[in-house]
């Protein structure tokens, strides 16, 4: 499995704000983190799946906008530009690791 094609499909989900097809990409166990925080900010499925649900996906101007890519491995890591959550759009990088066709762990880290 393409670690790309698998980052491609949450990002696409994630502007459809379609919960079901986002959290399809992402493992049981997911591991969130927010640099640089150095303990994860969100662990599981469940966590991640409620804080979508209540804090992302229920704001009707969500977009993020893929600025860039890097791929290597089973790493992915895209600058995105996030609409729809603050008062004006934001830039971040998110590293996506990607293993046996799924996202088990991302960092990020937004401009200020």
């Amino acid at each position: 499995m393409d670690p790309t094609a698998v980052v491609q499909r949450q990002l696409e989900a994630y502007n459809a704000r379609d919960l079901a097809r986002f959290l399809a990409e992402y493992s049981d166990d997911i591991l969130v983190y927010r640099l640089p925080a150095v303990a994860p900010a969100i662990v599981g499925k469940k966590a991640f799946g409620e804080f979508y649900a209540t804090q992302r996906f229920n704001h009707a101007g969500l977009h993020a906008e893929l600025r860039g890519r890097i791929a290597f491995g089973d790493k992915v890591i895209d600058h995105e530009r996030i609409s729809g959550v603050r008062d004006a759009p934001f830039d971040v990088a998110v590293v996506y690791e990607v293993r046996n066709g799924l996202i088990v762990c991302t960092w990020a880290v937004a401009a200020d």
